[in-house]
């Protein structure tokens, strides 16, 4: 059996794939099992941040794994405690946890909110929001039709309108000990919000004694054209947590507290085996360090140029999203777009009804402009 069938007989059955078996990438290019040639403008879904076999970042992690792969957290390892300080340096956060993924790193800052909470456990969450596949990230997100098959689910969550701050105080309580955003709603359609809005939220926060919680699983590491979309909206978040592009294409998630937050969990109160592995935080050193200002500056300027090369075009409806976490309402829909893409040698996604495009922060001009070509031709088809 060949890879594809072999997937179909024993890999759950949870994704629907395209039939596609990729076998080795360079840079912002993938080739499959044919010998055909992809222009990757998903990079894993924001994982892949230097795109795919990038040298300086492989040998940095098999230079970790030829020295410790990985050891309990019971000890110390130097790449998680220097991942840790750099965290915070480029932040000024005051600690971080390790996990392996979003949802975990997610599952961290809502236990720290009720802990810290001291009874006060509900989370107050947007409509539309995504937070993971755990049940209490499910639970988390905003999204009603996610939750059907997984009843019950624990209680603790309220949900409130996006851009709507009258709306998001009625549901506001004397069991209420912190609101959980994503600035930019990514699997809804890469909806940014308003920056009034996020700064009348954090000024709620304040003044109800709640904590504010920032979701950057996607939209952190660069993908929004500053180290952490957060930056840009003129706050101070309580806990911030983040995964996918962190580590560069491996498993790594982050819970970042801020001074008010950093002492609530202690020993025994969360833990996690992979936690911070020697390898995984050897790559994401390297991403950060690659993520200076001029690489920023430059996601940026591609995503104003990306911006440029597809507004007013009349099978665009509407483009939204920071940096290079771009969302492209379609006259004709979205999957289709997906689908015409992949046949002419170019990958992108799809957020609800909408193209995403999410390609690696340092993808080259001339590629760029080689994918967006084609997108352009399928877009007005």
């Amino acid at each position: 059996m060949n890879t594809q069938q072999l997937s179909e007989q024993y890999v759950a059955t949870t994704y629907a794939r395209f039939p596609i078996t990729f076998t080795h990438g360079k840079g912002s290019l993938l080739w499959d099992d044919s010998g055909k040639e992809y222009i990757d403008l998903g990079s894993g879904i924001a994982v892949n941040t230097l795109g795919h076999a990038d040298e300086a970042w492989a040998n940095a992690v098999h230079a970790q794994l030829l020295n410790v792969a990985h050891t309990s957290n019971l000890y110390y390892t130097a790449p998680q405690a220097e991942l840790a300080a750099a965290l915070c340096t480029r932040t000024g956060m005051s600690r971080v946890f390790f996990s392996n993924s979003g949802a975990e790193a997610n599952e961290c800052m809502i236990k720290t909110a009720r802990k810290w909470g001291a009874g006060r456990s509900t989370i107050v969450t947007l409509e539309g929001s995504f937070h993971g596949r755990t049940i209490a990230t499910l639970t988390a997100t905003g999204q009603p039709a996610m939750h059907g098959d997984f009843a019950p689910l624990p209680a603790g969550f309220k949900y409130a309108k996006p851009n709507d701050i009258i709306d998001l105080q009625s549901k506001l309580d004397e069991t209420c000990c912190a609101v959980m955003m994503e600035l930019v709603q990514g699997e809804s359609g890469v909806l940014v919000l308003d920056k009034d809005y996020v700064q009348a939220v954090a000024a709620l926060c304040k003044k109800h004694n709640m904590l504010l919680l920032i979701d950057e699983v996607q939209t952190g590491n660069g993908r929004c054209g500053t180290l952490y979309a957060w930056q840009q909206f003129g706050i101070n978040p309580d806990i911030v947590s983040t995964a996918k592009g962190l580590a560069g294409g491996l498993p790594l998630g982050a819970t970042m507290f801020a001074t008010s937050t950093c002492d609530v969990l202690g020993h025994g109160s969360h833990g996690s085996t992979f936690g911070g592995n020697p390898a995984c935080a050897a790559g994401a050193l390297h991403v950060l360090n690659r993520l200076d200002d001029t690489l920023l500056a430059d996601v940026q300027a591609k995503g104003e140029y990306i911006r440029e090369k597809l507004q007013g075009l009349p099978g665009v409806k509407s483009i939204s999203g920071m940096g290079l976490m771009i969302g492209v309402e379609t006259v004709r829909p979205a999957k289709d777009i997906v689908v015409d893409c992949l046949a002419q040698g170019v990958a992108v996604l799809t957020a609800k009804d909408k193209v995403r495009l999410l390609p690696a922060l340092n993808i080259s001009m001339e590629l760029l402009d080689k994918a967006l070509a084609v997108l352009v031709d399928i877009v007005e088809a």
